[in-house]
C-alpha cells in the first residue's frame, strides 16, 4: 500500500465519535470517503489513540493508500509551550502529548487545531464565506450552543496564538459578578448566552424548565414575560459581546455555528444591538451569516489544515 500526500486527510476527534474524511486536493469540495467510529472516551486516552488508528487503518484499506499527513480537529488545544493538550472537555486528553502520540501511532505528520478553529477554517475556504466574500482576509467563527467558543482565520490560516487560545471568545467576562465558570472566572460569555445559561435564566424567572426552542416559541407568541426577558437577554448580550470582537479584530465576515445559530433573530435584531456598542459611530457593515457545511465543518477544516 502506497503512502501519499495526494489527498487531504482530516479527523474530527469528538467526545462521542471520531470522523475521518479524505478530500481531493485539487478540488477539496469533493469527498472521496467519510467514515466514523465511536470514541469510547470512557475507556481512556490510550484507547482513543487506538480508535483513531483503527479508523485510519480502515480508511487506508478502502482507499488503498496511507496518508503522509493528517489534520485533527480537537475538543481542546495543544499548548504551544508544553506540547500537551489543555481545555479539553474530553478530560482524559488534558496534559497528554497528543500530537506526538498521534504522529507516532499513525506514522505520519499531524497538525492539531481546536474544533472551533476548524469550523471557521472550513467555512472560510469551502463554505459560507466563499459565497459572501471569497477574498475575506479576516473571518471569525462563532459557536453558540451548549457552550460558546470561537475560531479565528486570517489570510486563509488558523490563528492559534502564542498561548494556543486564539479565538477563545467564550471566556471573556461579559457580566461582572455573574455565574461562576469552570475556567475560574465568573460571568463569562459562555455563562450568559449559551443555550444552558439562557435556559437557566428562564428557569430562575419562571420556575419552569424549558429548552431554547420552546422558549423561542413562547417569545414569538408574546405570551410569556419570562421568555421575552430571556430572549432580550440573549440579544442584548450578543450585541455587546460581538461588538467587542469587531472592535478588536474587525473581521470581514462572521459565521455563527452551534444550535443557537439557527435563531433568525440573531441576524436581525441581534445585529441591530451591535450598533449600540461598536466603536464606529453606530455603523456595522460586517456580514453575519449561517454556516453552509453543517456537521461537516469540523472534519473538513481539519483536512484543510494541510491545504
Amino acid at each position: 500500500m502506497k503512502t501519499t500526500d495526494a489527498n487531504l486527510w482530516g479527523i474530527d476527534l469528538g467526545g462521542t465519535k471520531i470522523e475521518c474524511a479524505v478530500l481531493l486536493t485539487t478540488n477539496p469540495t469533493e469527498v472521496l470517503i467519510r467514515e466514523r467510529i465511536d470514541t469510547e472516551a470512557n475507556l481512556g486516552y490510550e484507547h482513543i489513540l487506538n480508535q483513531v488508528k483503527q479508523l485510519v487503518d480502515r480508511v487506508s484499506l478502502l482507499l488503498n493508500e496511507r496518508p503522509q499527513r493528517i489534520g485533527f480537529a480537537t475538543p481542546g488545544v495543544l499548548n504551544p509551550r508544553t506540547q500537551t493538550m489543555k481545555n479539553c472537555n474530553t478530560v482524559c486528553m488534558n496534559g497528554k502529548p497528543m500530537a506526538t502520540d498521534l504522529a507516532k501511532i499513525l506514522q505520519c505528520e499531524v497538525k492539531l487545531a481546536n474544533d472551533a478553529n476548524c469550523f471557521a477554517l472550513a467555512e472560510t475556504l469551502l463554505g459560507a464565506v466563499q459565497d459572501i466574500n471569497p477574498h475575506a482576509e479576516m473571518v471569525f467563527g462563532i459557536i453558540m450552543g451548549t457552550g460558546v467558543g470561537g475560531g479565528l482565520v486570517a489570510h486563509g490560516k488558523v490563528v492559534n496564538g502564542l498561548h494556543g487560545i486564539g479565538g477563545e471568545w467564550g471566556h471573556n467576562i461579559l457580566e461582572e459578578n455573574g455565574t461562576a465558570c469552570y475556567c475560574g472566572k465568573s460571568g463569562c460569555v459562555e455563562h450568559v448566552i449559551s443555550g444552558p445559561a439562557l435556559e437557566q435564566f428562564y428557569f430562575n424567572l419562571s420556575g419552569e424548565a424549558k429548552r431554547m426552542p420552546e422558549i423561542m416559541r413562547l417569545y414569538e407568541a408574546k405570551s410569556d414575560p419570562a421568555a421575552e426577558a430571556t430572549i432580550e437577554r440573549m440579544l442584548e448580550n450578543f450585541g455587546r459581546a460581538v461588538s467587542t470582537l469587531m472592535n478588536v479584530i474587525d473581521p470581514d465576515v462572521i459565521v455563527i455555528g452551534g444550535g443557537l445559530g439557527n435563531i433568525d433573530l440573531l441576524y436581525t435584531e441581534g445585529y441591530h444591538r451591535i450598533r449600540k456598542y461598536i466603536f464606529n459611530s453606530g455603523e456595522v457593515f460586517t456580514p453575519i451569516v449561517k454556516p453552509k457545511l453543517g456537521d461537516s465543518a469540523g472534519v473538513f477544516g481539519a483536512a484543510m489544515l494541510f491545504a
